[in-house]
């Protein structure tokens, strides 16, 4: 039986997609709404489609969110094994699709792990994204056939809708990662030219000499310098930890 697919407003969903970033507390979140939501878009009564959602960022392990334990497990399937449809269409960057995974033969080993999982045809979208970051929407059906046409070119729209959401969300993400990140460096180069101040004092020396003793100090102990650092601060107030705060 085949599923037959109605457009959607193209306004209203940008509108809730960016809604979803802006209520969602970090990208996890929102690719886990995104799944939902994309389920619920491209189901409709008698035709239900699950959903997972897949996104590469800087070549690292795919995170994966998805609609229901079924998507998420067809999914994992295809991480184990390192192939399959969804996969094949981000790297592609063209949608393939499985109109009966009974009789596909492109992904043997996925084909063979996921038989008897109660899914019969699947389809891969590629996100649009930029940079090193890479997206596709990964939809499954109990019947076979299910994908038509129609189907797949409003799952390729939908896919070009989610798009900017999605690129607004990694965004956000880069830039709450950059902030942790020079918050961390701002913290261990306090600790560190605190370190330097108390060597000045114990010996007596210049700074260059100072930052020397806890460099080498760092190399002979195999510490990082800021460990090294946090000891001999930790040490010289009597075991009391060193600690920066930063105002938002």
């Amino acid at each position: 039986m085949a599923m037959e697919t109605t457009p959607h407003n193209a306004t209203d969903v940008a509108e809730h997609l960016q809604d979803m970033v802006l209520d969602s507390a970090d990208v996890e979140e929102f690719l886990g709404e995104l799944a939902g939501f994309s389920a619920a878009s491209l189901s409709r009564p008698g035709y239900q489609v699950v959903c997972g959602i897949t996104l590469i960022r800087r070549k690292k392990a795919a995170t994966v969110a998805s609609s229901n334990d079924g998507a998420r497990a067809m999914d994992e399937v295809q991480y184990q094994s390192g192939e399959g449809p969804c996969l094949t269409a981000i790297r592609s960057q063209a949608t393939v699709h499985v109109a009966d995974l009974r009789t596909e033969h492109r992904w043997p080993d996925y084909a063979r792990a996921v038989a008897g999982r109660g899914f019969a045809s699947i389809l891969g979208v590629p996100i649009p994204l930029e940079g090193e970051a890479a997206a596709g929407l990964n939809l499954y059906s109990a019947e076979p056939h299910a994908f038509t046409e129609e189907a797949i070119g409003t799952a390729e729209t939908y896919a070009r809708q989610a798009s900017k959401a999605l690129r607004l969300a990694v965004r956000i993400a880069h830039l709450s990662e950059a902030r942790n990140n020079l918050s961390a460096a701002m913290q261990s180069r306090t600790v560190i030219d605190l370190a330097v101040g108390v060597i000045i004092g114990q010996n007596r020396c210049s700074q260059d000499e100072a930052f020397r003793i806890l460099h080498n100090a760092s190399n002979t102990r195999n510490m990082k310098l800021r460990d090294v650092a946090a000891a001999v601060v930790e040490s010289a107030s009597r075991n009391t930890s060193i600690s920066t705060h930063f105002e938002d």
